[in-house]
């Protein structure tokens, strides 16, 4: 392949990668249709410190989403990339997440993969060990909780960063 067809080609992997992201960083609140009885189990970790947790400064639903993100790539910094992320990524994983008022996670599930089970879990422990988050704002809640999907993208070391914080991809 000649180095003009494989600028054509890379070009074209990252405008689906754009078209990809764009259409997942959606912030629609609803059920979500592919999760399991197992994935919609409320977990507890970090009860005892969401008491802790100040209240957010956020006054819209992407900005609680950065609050969020910034609170991960904080705990799970040895797990994040701080440069801008490689121009194809390994994986982009699309996560759905629910937050009560209290700032618990109550639950997180997959929505979107290329089935890279190792980004998978790693996108789903990093969540976990993350929580409890800033208290969402009671006009961010409904029903008591704050849902929200988020995409991480993974870089081929196994790195990630928060689309919602994250720095452009090389060559953009």
């Amino acid at each position: 392949m000649g180095s003009r067809e494989a600028a054509v080609s890379l070009r074209a992997a990252k405008i689906f990668a754009a078209c990809i992201l764009s259409g997942c960083t959606s912030s629609t609140l609803g059920p979500s249709s592919n999760s399991t009885p197992s994935q919609d189990k409320t977990h507890t970790s970090g009860i005892a410190n969401a008491d802790k947790m100040p209240g957010s400064q956020a006054n819209s639903i992407d900005a609680y989403k950065r609050e969020v993100a910034r609170r991960i790539a904080a705990v799970n910094a040895n797990k994040v990339y701080l440069e801008n992320p490689q121009a194809l990524l390994r994986a982009v994983i699309v996560v759905r997440y629910v937050v009560a008022a209290d700032g618990r996670l109550l639950n997180a599930d997959i929505q979107r993969s290329n089935h890279d089970k190792f980004a998978e879990n790693t996108a789903l422990a990093s969540l976990y060990n993350s929580s409890p988050f800033p208290k969402p704002a009671s006009h961010l809640l409904r029903g008591g909780r704050f849902e929200a999907y988020e995409t991480l993208l993974f870089n081929d070391d196994g790195r990630f960063q928060i689309r919602s914080v994250a720095l452009p991809q090389s060559g953009e």
